[in-house]
Order: C-alpha cells, then structure tokens, then sequence
C-alpha cells in the first residue's frame, strides 16, 4: 500500500496555439500569456512556446513554464526529444547581415539592456554574411508563412555562436515593413492575422532541426506611426524598434534538448503529459495529434477561433470540449485531483450494468 506521504507524479500540461493562424487569443505578441499564467497556476509543469510566451518588450517568466520552440515542442510530443530543464543558458544573438546599421544597434542595445537588468547570461552577437531576405506570404485559407533566401546564412551564423559556446540563440531578422493595406490596418484593430508570424517559425524551426538547441525569433521593424485606435491587443507590438526583451528572457531558462531516456532523471519526455490544450479549431498540429495519441487529455477550446477548421471529431481524436480558457483551467484542475468533471456538476450519471463476464 502507498504511504500517506508518497508524493504523486508530477502533473504536467501542454498549452498550444499555433501562430499564424488569427487565433482570437494568441494570434497577438502577448496575448496569451494571461492564460499561460493562469494554467501554470495549477500544474506542476506547463510546456507551451514562444507564441503563447513572447510579448514584444512585455513578459512573464514562469517557475514552472517550459519555453520550447514549435519545431522542438513537435519532437518532443512525438517521443523523439526529451527537454532538460535549465535554471540558466548562455544565450548568443544571430543579427541579420540586412539590418541598417541603426537598426542594428538598437537590438545591441537592447540585449545589453537585458544583460544589466535581468542579469542574463550573454555572450555575444554574430552577424550573419548574407541578408537573410525575409520574404511574407499568405495561405488561401489566411494563414501566414515566409521563407529566407538565404538559410544557410542563418545556419553558418548560428554555428559560429555554437561554436562560441552558446547554449540557446536569439535570432533578429529584418523584416519587409508592414504594408499600409486593409490586412495590416484589420490586424492592429484587432482582427485578422499576423502577417509576421509564419516566417518567424520558419527561421526558428531551421535552428532547432539543425542544431538541436533552444532558439526563438524576433523580427527587426522600423517603429510604427503612433495610431491611438491599435486595439489592445496589438499594442504590445506598437512600442519601439525591438521584440527582443521576452525572447531573450525566455530562452534564458528554456529546456535543453536530449535525445537518449535515461540521462536525467529531471529529463521529461511526452508520456510523463497529462493533458494538452489547443484551440477547437486548430488540432491538426503534429504536437497535438501525437500526445492525443499518447492518451493525455486533450481540451479543445471553443472560444479561441482560428482561420482554420480542423477539429478534434474531424481527425477521430477523442476530446473534451470547453467553452472558454477559463473553463479549460477548472477542467485541468479537476484531472490533477482526480475527480471526475461530471462530479462537479449538479448531474452525476448513475451506474450502468457492464454484463456479467
């Protein structure tokens, strides 16, 4: 029999949102961080990434959060990565070779910045030998993507700092300036898709799959025009030349990467999750599809509409639907003690005969 006092395994939970996609909560820098603190709040672990973490010049650390990039946070659900946690990594900074030189300087500054007042760990810079060329692009359904005309670039760049001895990186890239179109306009109101989002994923995942180690982005822009209608949830993006502050404090504690069980015992690996939470709309993601697979719980969020139409009984997965975030968090709260949610309504089901065997 367990004694009294054994402790329980840990209970851990995975929050994603998939950028790019015009989610209603996520689908702005910074957005979705209220749900992340919550939901940290009762897990013992949350596994979420950059697009839930990252605020521009505005973030949150969490003790028990585990910032890991989209193309990691995949390799991880699928069994082939564990994440190490880290109290402190040694970050290095990979500056577009196609930045003006005041661009680039205000990103230096700005990592300085970081370095004096959050105390982070940072090496240096690298600039890359070749502008990366950013190039944005749209879905026919309305998501957005990119691509670089130079990854390799990027891929000698991030070796040099490896090389240095850098442990996570912080990828800056000159983005093309938003165009003063209806899209762009619709986003900053509060509507529509973050026409930055899929090329930022792009440049990370390059990272991550080719060097095994924690990397996040964040886009290089001249500073907006000052506009005094930007809905709140854009404003985050509105307030000066960098988004660089929450990538570095995020990549300051993100786990390491580990390819071999067993080396660790603090290692996690995708059948130590609990439950995942994504949007009811958005579950065709490889992270999702494998930990559902994996008999976590998965939650699907009604209220956070997306540009897609990919649902949970479309794919054959068995989900728990929700109304809200909100309900999400009560949903996970009920798992960890293990009650059944049912039990918390005024209608309990009565038993049912299963046969004789």
């Amino acid at each position: 029999m367990a004694s009294p006092t054994q402790r329980r395994p840990p209970y851990t939970a995975v929050l994603v949102v998939p950028t790019g996609i015009g989610a209603a909560i996520g689908g702005y820098a910074g957005d979705a961080l209220p749900v992340a603190r919550a939901m940290a709040a009762v897990v013992d672990g949350l596994i979420t990434h950059p697009n839930v973490m990252n605020g521009a010049q505005i973030y949150w650390p969490l003790d028990n959060g585990y910032y890991v990039e989209g193309y990691g946070l995949d390799q991880f659900a699928a069994g082939r990565w564990g994440l190490r946690p880290r109290y402190r990594n040694r970050l290095a900074l990979v500056l577009d070779g196609g930045m003006e030189a005041e661009l680039q300087g205000r990103h230096r500054q700005a990592a300085m910045a970081c370095q004096a007042t959050l105390g982070l760990d940072l090496l240096g810079y690298v600039v890359t030998d070749a502008p990366l060329g950013v190039r944005l692009s749209q879905s026919a359904m309305g998501a957005s993507w990119g691509t670089l005309d130079r990854p390799d670039s990027l891929l000698r760049a991030a070796e040099r700092a490896i090389a240095a001895g850098a442990e996570a990186i912080a990828v800056v890239a000159r983005f093309p300036e938003p165009l003063e179109d209806a899209a762009t306009q619709a986003y900053r109101q509060g509507h529509g898709v973050d026409p930055l989002a899929g090329a930022e994923a792009v440049i990370s995942h390059l990272v991550v799959r080719q060097f095994q180690i924690p990397c996040a982005h964040a886009p290089a822009l001249n500073a907006a025009p000052l506009d005094l209608s930007v809905a709140p949830k854009a404003a985050a993006e509105e307030l000066g030349y960098t988004f660089l502050p929450c990538v570095l404090a995020g990549l300051s504690r993100a786990p390491q990467f580990v390819t071999q069980p067993g080396g660790y015992p603090g290692d996690l690996w995708a059948d130590q999750v609990d439950a995942v939470v994504a949007p009811a709309s958005a579950c065709g993601g490889s992270a999702i599809l494998s930990l559902a697979h994996r008999q976590a719980l998965l939650i699907a969020v009604e209220a956070n509409q997306t540009t897609l139409a990919v649902t949970p009984e479309a794919l054959g997965l068995r989900a728990t639907r929700v109304g809200s975030y909100l309900e999400a968090i009560g949903l996970l709260a009920a798992h960890r003690a293990g009650l059944d949610p049912q039990t918390l309504t005024p209608r309990v089901q009565p038993l049912v005969d299963l046969g004789q065997g």
